[in-house]
């Protein structure tokens, strides 16, 4: 079973976290989905042999839309979530409108989008769509996520072109590497899609 498949089958076996997602469906946003430590942390617990763990933090949700790009539109999203599960610390953040907060053109979708976000293991997203089936968002790939690799983006101000180390140590229970090489693939603005048999990874 390859990288796709495995966060697939995670995520679409921990009724948690589907039902989120089939909450979140219910909204009807364009180009939306649930993504960072929502995706990671399941599939962190996984390779550790653990049970998913209970839902910390924000859970991220992402959509792409350019024409509703007023801050105030992701509060009245948060709210209706919050209606809908009000145990749960909603982040709404269209991502139409975060590259002017993060000094970087304007991105092409949500997908685009996550190509800034600080680390790679972390720039992954899901959604449940119409046919009960988990797609996949991962423009920086599933290797570093797999391979329990925290790295940056080449976005971050971390990343060193000249660094190859990899150092372990332990995070939340998880034994991780760090790594400050970039990832082997640049950002650029066009998305690139793969379809797998139920499954969508851009």
């Amino acid at each position: 079973m390859n990288n796709a498949l495995k966060v697939q089958a995670i995520i679409s076996s921990d009724p948690i976290r589907w039902r989120l997602l089939d909450i979140v469906r219910s909204m009807r946003l364009p180009d939306c989905w649930i993504g960072a430590g929502f995706v990671r942390n399941t599939v962190w617990d996984n390779l550790h042999g653990r049970t998913a763990s209970p839902l910390s933090g924000d859970v991220d949700v992402l959509w792409f839309d350019r024409t509703r790009t007023d801050p105030s539109k992701d509060r009245q999203i948060e709210a209706a979530l919050r209606t809908m599960d009000p145990s749960v610390e909603w982040s709404v953040k269209n991502q139409a409108r975060m590259h002017v907060r993060n000094g970087d053109a304007p991105y092409a979708s949500a997908t685009d989008a996550m190509r800034y976000w600080p680390e790679t293991a972390t720039a992954v997203a899901v959604r449940r769509n119409d046919r009960d089936h988990c797609e996949i968002a991962a423009p920086l790939g599933l290797d570093d996520l797999f391979g329990l690799i925290v790295r940056p983006t080449h976005a971050s101000p971390t990343t060193s072109a000249s660094s190859t180390t990899i150092v372990f140590g332990r995070r939340d229970g998880w034994k991780l590497g760090r790594s400050c090489a970039p990832p082997r693939s640049a950002p650029n603005t066009g998305v690139q899609t793969e379809t797998l048999p139920l499954l969508c990874i851009w």
